[in-house]
């Protein structure tokens, strides 16, 4: 074995320790997730003084002069007025969080973002040492592709967190997500370090699979604000119902944004990456022309990339110009996702084509 041989079997090595630590690291982060949503779940004297509070700030009293209790002062509530902008849709505040608005809630919530930056940092060391061991792109395959997909999308993540956007409820569903995609990597779809076809040897490598794996990880977020719109959404309508939710909905559900925040999120985080998605497809398309002499031949993945596509433009269209907001919407968003990922797993695992090459 020579020096550069050599060399690149450590870093692969390395690769897969870094991994490893990080699937470690995630895993401290998700039991400090846990720690911030037990904590953060007030008692039920805690809720009610806070609900109290919230009230007596969000409506203000009307002091009317009383005759009748000899120049006294009555106070009257003016009536809560509830907007609708659209269906589904109600004028209610954000709940506080995982951390519930507690001290020490919010404390383990902080302490789990600094372990979720840690592993970050990790993982993203094991997909460069990966790239480093063979000299390309760190995505030619499933393994490589499913690692790096994580990564962006807890990159995404601490991105908007940065930004000071509402999105640390999303964090304990982000991290159980990566630990099953990462399990996944790395005991079924794991492939051992190795140069790629001459098809693949193309500079498209790193335009088109990079773009198709951030739009996959932004995708992603989308989905899970969609899915968890649905359960508060339901929430909601039982109280506006007059009915009384079980303690899960009261101790999980009321502590996350708003059904309209999350649909709000949802929509703007698809809308802006589906421009990319579209860039995507079509690089994919001008790679297969240099590599194969076609641009498209309804190949199980072309196919599937494009059915993705129409499911995204139909969410996004029914939204402008139907106005779909809501559960409908929702529904739409998720099956678009369905297809994004039966495109990833469905089509690399079950169906073949040119695009199996690499294998998993």
């Amino acid at each position: 074995m020579n020096l550069a041989a050599a060399t690149n079997e450590n870093l692969a090595h390395t690769s897969n320790v870094l991994i490893y630590s990080a699937m470690a690291v995630y895993t401290l982060a998700f039991f400090a997730h846990i720690a911030e949503w037990v904590f953060g779940s007030r008692s039920k004297v805690g809720r009610t003084a806070a609900a109290l509070s919230e009230t007596a700030s969000t409506r203000p009293a009307v002091q009317v002069r009383s005759a009748q209790q000899g120049g006294g002062t009555a106070v009257l509530d003016r009536p809560k007025i509830i907007t609708r902008a659209a269906a589904g849709a109600r004028d209610v505040p954000d709940g506080p969080g995982a951390a519930g608005g507690t001290f020490k809630g919010d404390l383990y919530g902080r302490i789990a973002v600094s372990l979720t930056v840690v592993a970050f940092l990790v993982e993203a060391g094991g997909v460069l040492t990966r790239a480093l061991s063979v000299q390309r792109a760190p995505w030619g395959n499933m393994y490589e592709f499913s690692i790096t997909f994580s990564t962006v999308a807890v990159g995404t993540y601490l991105v908007l967190l940065a930004l000071k956007k509402n999105v640390r409820w999303m964090g304990l569903l982000l991290v159980t997500t990566v630990l099953l995609d990462l399990g996944i990597a790395t005991t079924v779809l794991y492939t051992a370090s190795d140069q790629l076809v001459p098809a693949l040897h193309s500079y498209w490598l790193w335009i088109h699979v990079s773009t198709a794996i951030l739009c996959g990880a932004v995708f992603y977020l989308g989905a899970v604000a969609t899915l968890l719109y649905l359960f508060r959404d339901s929430y909601e309508s039982k109280l506006a119902a007059g009915g009384t939710p079980g303690a899960f909905a009261r101790s999980v559900l009321s502590r996350l944004p708003a059904a309209s925040s999350l649909d709000k999120f949802s929509y703007r985080v698809n809308a802006a990456v589906f421009p990319l998605w579209t860039f995507t497809i079509i690089a994919g398309a001008i790679w297969a022309g240099d590599a194969w002499g076609r641009y498209w031949g309804w190949d199980p993945k072309e196919v599937w990339s494009f059915i993705t596509w129409v499911a995204y433009a139909c969410y996004l269209h029914a939204r402008a110009t139907a106005g779909w907001k809501g559960r409908k919407a929702a529904y739409l968003a998720l099956i678009a996702f369905g297809c994004w990922l039966f495109n990833y797993y469905g089509v690399n695992i079950f169906v073949t084509g040119k695009h199996s090459y690499a294998g998993v």
